[in-house]
């Protein structure tokens, strides 16, 4: 996003080193938001259509305000990057995507608030040429802030949490329409930040930021299965974030992407990694795909905000029309599950598009896939068969089950609710805290009835 681009956008003034909201929004007449007449409605994979009647979108938070207090049902939708029902309602959606500004960049404290309809692609650029970084990013920088954090998403690294662990607080809109600050004084703070939808709208969220850095990408092929089970936790600790791609035949892992902070001290990484070889050009994770949608690789540096995801912000990400399923096993037991999903390859294959690896540090919040576990994430891109991919899942959660196994929330999974419930240690928490929030269910829908209440 260009400089004019981005303060027109944001609605933003520069002061003394602080952005400031521009005092025309702060006046601007408040206006009823009415529903949207749409066609039906899909997530941005195609795989599922949403069921609520009407679709709402407002541009400010006294107008969601306006909403949640005189609506029933109803539930925030985001960048529609989930791939199951999380985000649906029986009756009303209240759409943030036109609540997308900067709302301050706050250089004393080092933090950024943004908007709910934020996404990590609309300002990480300008926030670079500031001086500043986030800590981490997925993937693809097209996903809401609030959403990523909301279903506990994450980038990827030994010492890198997940994108909620940079949050200082989150403003939100309560089932009665109030608006509450939940910062990390706050004791519900760790049961509302990876919330699930289940506590009310976010409107906004602040996040710690740090000094800006750049970041190097290498892409290394055909990495031995031998050399990844033998040394499996140098490979993952060789970059700031690395991945490891896989279809699971041949023995091999097809890809390895190690992303590392110029401003870091590091063993150079040569043309032979653990017997992988130096990708001579740049490369999609899907090898038959075009790599033009793909960060710079070929250890060129680059702006933490273009190498950190895999995908730039101007292109469709991944593969487009997919399925995907994500399973989080302690970090300690990654060999392990690696070798048993192997077994299953011939399985697993027919179906898949590419398998990704990454490693997520331990965090607090409670309903996080990553409670209290550093953890590994295998994730799986599907081929757009549902009906076959939906009855392969069971069998690959049984197989990762002896690690007690937690999927990724915003994505397909079939586990049990009462043994998803039993690897939750603050689960009895969090469904109680929800009830004490939202008593009458206005944010209840047929994903929270079946996964949490």
């Amino acid at each position: 996003m260009k400089r004019k681009q981005f303060i027109k956008s944001s609605s933003m003034a520069v002061a003394g080193g602080m952005l400031l909201p521009d005092l025309a929004c702060l006046n601007k007449k408040k206006e009823t938001v009415t529903a949207q007449a749409t066609p039906p409605r899909k997530n941005w994979a195609g795989n599922y259509t949403y069921k609520a009647e009407k679709l709402y979108e407002p541009t400010t938070a006294e107008e969601v305000q306006q909403l949640v207090k005189k609506l029933d049902q109803q539930k925030a939708l985001g960048s529609r990057h989930c791939f199951n029902n999380i985000a649906d309602s029986p009756k009303n959606q209240i759409s943030t995507k036109n609540m997308n500004r900067v709302v301050s960049l706050d250089a004393e404290n080092k933090t950024i608030t943004v908007e709910s309809g934020a996404r990590y692609g609309d300002f990480s650029e300008e926030l670079y040429e500031k001086g500043y970084a986030l800590h981490n990013l997925a993937s693809l920088p097209h996903i809401t802030v609030v959403g990523a954090c909301s279903t506990g998403t994450h980038g990827s690294g030994v010492t890198n949490g997940n994108l909620a662990t940079p949050v200082v607080a989150l403003e939100l809109v309560t089932p009665s329409g109030e608006l509450v600050t939940i910062d990390r004084n706050h004791p519900d703070f760790y049961g509302i930040v990876v919330g699930l939808g289940a506590f009310g709208i976010v409107t906004k969220v602040t996040l710690e930021i740090e000094e800006a850095f750049d970041v190097t990408q290498n892409v290394f092929v055909d990495l031995p299965l031998p050399a990844l089970v033998e040394n499996f936790d140098e490979i993952m600790s060789s970059g700031y974030s690395v991945s490891l791609f896989t279809d699971w035949m041949d023995e091999k892992i097809s890809e390895v992407w190690v992303k590392r902070r110029v401003d870091a001290e590091h063993a150079v990484l040569g043309d032979d990694f653990y017997g992988a070889k130096a990708a001579t050009e740049n490369l999609h994770p899907i090898a038959s795909i075009s790599a033009e949608s793909c960060s710079e690789q070929m250890g060129i540096p680059g702006p933490w905000y273009n190498r950190l995801p895999h995908f730039k912000m101007g292109f469709t990400p991944s593969a487009g029309e997919e399925l995907q399923s994500e399973f989080f096993i302690p970090r300690k037991n990654a060999v392990e599950a690696i070798l048993a999903l192997e077994k299953m390859k011939n399985e697993i294959n027919p179906h898949l598009m590419i398998t990704e690896v990454r490693t997520i540090a331990a965090d607090e919040f409670w309903m996080s896939p990553a409670y209290h576990q550093d953890s590994v994430a295998i994730h799986f891109t599907w081929k757009p068969k549902s009906k076959e991919v939906m009855a392969l899942l069971p069998k690959i959660e049984a197989t990762l089950a002896p690690f007690n196994v937690r999927p990724h929330w915003g994505k397909l999974f079939t586990v049990d609710p009462n043994t998803l419930h039993e690897r939750y240690e603050k689960f009895a928490d969090f469904l109680a805290l929800a009830k004490k929030y939202d008593p009458e269910g206005k944010f209840k829908n047929d994903y929270l009835d079946l996964n949490i209440y």
